[in-house]
C-alpha cells in the first residue's frame, strides 16, 4: 500500500463544491468488489429463502452502478430487486443491470415506498457516507415489514491493518479527512467516507436504531495489494479484524 494524491473532478474539470455534486460526480467508484458483494448476497439469500410464494421485494438502497445487484441476482432469484439510489450517473448505469432503478434519498420520507412494503433492504457500503445516519435507519425501518431483513456492509475501521497503521502514526484505510485528495494514509482513491464503524460500534448501533442483530461476519477488501490477499481472507474468520463488516438485522 502506497501514500498517493488523487483528485475527482466533474465533467467541467473543476473540483465539487459539496457533497452532491461529489456523488454525481462519474469518477468517483461506486462499487466494492465482487467477493463482497457474493457473501452478502448469500447471507440474504439464505435469509429469504426460496421466492415460493410469491416474490419478496428486496430494495437495493445506495445501488450505485447495479454491480451489486448484478452479483447478488442468481441467488435471489424469484425476488424482485428494487434499485435506489439519489444520483442520476448512477442509476443510468444501474439500469444496465436492474430492471427496476428509482430515486430515492434517505430523509424522513424521502423513499418512494409504503411503510412495510419491503422484505429486505441491501445498504452495501452505505452508511459510512452518510451525515445523518440515524435518520437513515429510521427511514429503512419504515420501509421495511415487521420481521423484514436489513443487510447491512461497511468497511471496518479495526480492521486488521489499520491496527497496525495507527499503532504507527497512519491514517487508517478507509478513512477520509478531505473530498479533494488522499492525505496521511494508502490509498489511491478518494471515495467520500465520513463515518467509520467497528463491529461492536455497527452493532451497537443498528439495535438502538430499533432492529434485532441476527449476525455478523466478514468480508475481504479488493484493495488490498495482491501479497496480502490471503491474510485478508483469513482475518474473515474474525469478523472484529475483517475488512468490511456484514450485518445481518431484522426489524424488531
Amino acid at each position: 500500500m502506497t501514500t498517493t494524491s488523487a483528485t475527482p473532478r466533474t465533467d467541467q474539470g473543476e473540483r465539487p463544491h459539496g457533497l452532491r455534486d461529489f456523488y454525481e460526480n462519474p469518477n468517483v467508484p461506486v462499487a466494492s468488489g465482487d467477493a463482497r458483494s457474493l457473501r452478502q448476497a448469500r447471507m440474504l439469500a439464505a435469509a429469504l429463502g426460496p421466492a415460493t410464494a410469491g416474490a419478496g421485494v428486496v430494495l437495493d438502497i445506495g445501488c450505485g452502478d447495479g454491480s451489486a445487484a448484478r452479483v447478488a441476482a442468481p441467488l435471489l432469484a424469484g425476488h424482485r430487486v428494487v434499485g435506489v439510489d439519489w444520483s442520476q450517473d448512477a442509476l443510468r448505469r444501474a439500469g444496465a443491470h436492474l430492471p427496476h432503478v428509482v430515486r430515492g434519498e434517505l430523509t424522513d420520507g424521502g423513499l418512494p415506498f409504503a411503510d412495510g412494503s419491503a422484505d429486505a433492504v441491501l445498504f452495501s457500503e452505505v452508511i459510512e457516507h452518510l451525515v445523518d445516519p440515524d435518520s437513515a435507519l429510521d427511514e429503512l425501518r419504515r420501509v421495511l415489514r415487521p420481521g423484514g431483513h436489513l443487510m447491512l456492509s461497511t468497511p471496518n475501521l479495526a480492521a486488521w491493518y489499520n491496527r497496525g497503521l495507527l499503532l504507527a502514526g497512519v491514517q487508517p484505510v478507509f478513512s477520509e479527512v478531505s473530498l479533494r485528495g488522499i492525505h496521511g494514509r494508502p490509498g489511491r482513491e478518494v471515495v467520500g467516507h465520513l463515518r467509520l464503524y467497528t463491529a461492536r460500534a455497527l452493532r451497537e448501533f443498528v439495535a438502538a436504531s430499533g432492529f434485532d442483530v441476527v449476525r455478523l461476519a466478514g468480508a475481504p477488501f479488493h484493495g488490498v495489494p495482491r501479497p496480502l490477499r490471503a491474510l485478508d481472507r483469513l482475518a474473515c474468520s474474525v469478523p472484529g479484524a475483517a475488512s468490511i463488516l456484514l450485518l445481518h438485522a431484522r426489524k424488531a
